[in-house]
């Protein structure tokens, strides 16, 4: 971006405000209009519809930044030769990146494409590949379904206290006791985990898009 020029180079960096704008405004409220983005990012809504038509549009992208973020994450954390510490950091990075509390958010806000499926379901089998992992080395409960990370990382990314320094604190805290109950124990998990299709379900849009929907 910093080699652009010109009305490219503005572009690139609206985008970039944009972004970074939508991201903490829509996380925080995901039913805030476009015109409260834009003013967090310091663009006019001109700025805004130039590069995305539908409040759908940008809801889509910051989905696909979300799970393309998950898979490095995921990945990064998978290279580790320890099971243990490669599971540990898989959640702990995951929390500290709020992703999950970014696509869940998002949830049936607009309509997925086939791109965000495909990502979804390579992060769902990276999750499964690090939970398997570390449950084969006697390091995480057998009872463990890899659809139950999901529930974890909801509860903890719903923990919004103050400022965000206050609230990644509070995240790193609650994390680590997560964690220690993840370990292996005598006891026996009740009832059984979310399947995939109750998770998935809240990717069904809420109500049809429309012109008016689709640009509040």
């Amino acid at each position: 971006m910093e080699a652009l020029s010109g009305r490219r180079g503005q572009a690139a960096r609206n985008d970039v405000m944009i972004l970074e704008a939508a991201r903490a405004v829509l996380t925080a409220d995901p039913t805030a209009p476009v015109s409260t983005v834009a003013q967090a990012a310091g663009v006019g809504i001109s700025a805004f519809y130039r590069r995305y038509p539908s409040k759908e549009a940008l809801l889509a992208q910051l989905c696909l930044d979300g799970l393309q973020e998950y898979l490095a994450i995921a990945h990064a954390a998978q290279a580790l030769d320890d099971p243990w510490e490669a599971f540990a950091t898989f959640v702990r990075r995951i929390v500290a990146a709020d992703v999950h509390g970014l696509t869940v958010n998002l949830a049936g806000r607009f309509v997925p494409t086939d791109e965000h499926r495909d990502l979804a379901a390579a992060s769902g089998r990276l999750a499964e590949q690090i939970l398997g992992t570390a449950q084969d080395a006697g390091t995480v409960r057998k009872d463990l379904d890899p659809q139950d990370l999901a529930m974890i990382w909801e509860q903890l990314t719903a923990i919004r206290l103050g400022d965000a320094d206050r609230t990644a604190a509070l995240r790193r805290r609650y994390v680590e006791i997560q964690l220690e109950g993840l370990r292996p124990s005598a006891t026996t998990l009740p009832e059984d985990a979310p399947t995939a299709g109750e998770l998935g379900a809240r990717w069904v849009p809420r109500q049809p898009a429309d012109s008016t929907s689709a640009r509040s």
